[in-house]
């Protein structure tokens, strides 16, 4: 796989160790259990894969490459390039200004940018209408492009069974920019709709069947089908795709779902009206959930997930932990204000929240911990520093290094 350059500060030595070390041993990826760091007074396991992925490290390279060879001229993002709030920090430091925020609303109207200007487009890509609108401006909205290759694979796919007269069911969060952009290639190509969860595809699937009155449709999938959708005709054959970053076993659920309504639905067979799509699920996402799989094998006091707020792939991470042990979504290492307080978010209440007594009293505690894909492994090693100053007598990051390269 392909080395990008990205600046040293979001590498960590500690985990860039322990990644190769971790290749070493299982070159095939096929061992999902997590990393034991025993620093004498506390325990800390890491899930076998975390952090940046393909696609963001090429976004990272992409951005940075944008701000080294443009000096003197204006750059913009066209929203958070990922959710990274300190990622998206760095390049601010660097000159480079927002169009948007992740939903969409303006800082910047477009009428204020030039041919002269520089426009990054995020990771998760962008809607064929913000292309159109960057091309008339003159402004080559391709020749610093992020979006993910796995988002680009999805777009591809849908395109090729769009036009093999399927309907895109695309499994995604509405409002999110990679949906918003997933969808806007889609429709292109097919009649196109969103869902969000399970439940709408089960309430999907009661039209699909004529269980409810079609003309309902356009009420309970407002702002999520494409323009002329009819839901008679349109639901007769279908494939689904994701937003990437959505829990894999999700994606699989609503997928196997509405096959098996849609196939007992037609006596037909001599057509096809599910369309396989498996091959639109992001390594990654897979990866990094599985990891968490095998992560909560061990039992532990607590779980740490690292990451930005607004981070899909992250937040999917603290629900799988939330379901076996008390688990603890931070932005940073300050978020751990102390050994009796945290900051966290709460899924939930869907803000942050402050807990006291977080840490257990107990002689040796053993932490879960991992990070969204957008995190900086810099990031976690930072946390890891911060909860080794609450126990005297820790291993240091030097000593663990040693150890970690002595097992080779």
């Amino acid at each position: 796989m392909k080395a990008f350059e990205i600046p040293d500060f979001y590498r960590s030595p500690l985990i860039t160790c322990i990644k190769q070390y971790r290749r070493k041993q299982d070159k095939l990826k096929k061992d999902f259990s997590p990393t034991r760091l025993d620093f004498g007074t506390v325990e800390i396991y890491l899930a076998r894969h975390f952090g940046f992925c393909y696609g963001v490290e090429n976004a990272i390279e992409i951005a940075f490459k944008a701000v080294n060879e443009n000096p003197g001229k204006r750059i913009f993002l066209l929203s958070e390039m990922i959710h990274n709030p300190q990622v998206n920090a760095d390049l601010i430091k660097n000159g480079v200004s927002f169009i948007m925020d992740t939903h969409g609303k303006h800082f910047i109207d477009w009428d204020e940018l030039n041919q002269e200007d520089i426009v990054i487009i995020p990771a998760f890509g962008t809607t064929l209408e913000t292309e159109k609108i960057l091309t008339d401006l003159g402004i080559d909205p391709l020749r610093y492009n992020t979006t993910c290759p796995f988002v680009e694979k999805v777009w591809n796919r849908s395109e090729q069974i769009g036009q093999k007269g399927y309907t895109i069911i695309i499994h995604g969060k509405p409002g999110h920019e990679e949906t918003r952009a997933t969808f806007s290639h889609s429709r292109e190509h097919a009649p196109s709709v969103v869902v969000k969860d399970f439940t709408e595809a089960q309430l999907l699937a009661k039209y699909i069947t004529g269980e409810k009155p079609m003309d309902d449709f356009f009420t309970d999938f407002s702002g999520q089908y494409s323009k002329d959708f009819n839901p008679l005709t349109d639901l007769q054959r279908i494939g689904v795709v994701n937003q990437t970053t959505m829990l894999a076993s999700d994606t699989q659920q609503i997928s196997d779902y509405l096959k098996q309504v849609i196939t007992q639905h037609h006596s037909d067979e001599s057509q096809i009206h599910f369309a396989d799509t498996r091959d639109t699920l992001c390594y990654a996402t897979n990866d990094n959930q599985s990891a968490v799989v095998g992560l909560l094998e061990t039992r532990a006091h607590l779980a740490l997930v690292v990451g930005g707020y607004n981070s899909s792939n992250t937040s999917h991470l603290v629900e799988l932990c939330e379901q076996k042990l008390p688990t603890y979504y931070i932005e940073n290492a300050h978020h751990l204000v102390s050994d009796q307080k945290i900051k966290h978010f709460d899924l939930h209440l869907h803000k942050e929240i402050e807990t006291l007594n977080y840490l257990p009293e107990v002689s040796k505690p053993k932490i879960l911990m991992t990070s969204g894909a957008s995190c900086p492994d810099a990031m976690v090693e930072q946390v890891i520093n911060r909860v080794l100053s609450f126990y005297p007598g820790s291993l240091n990051m030097d000593q663990m290094i040693q150890q970690i390269s002595s097992f080779d």
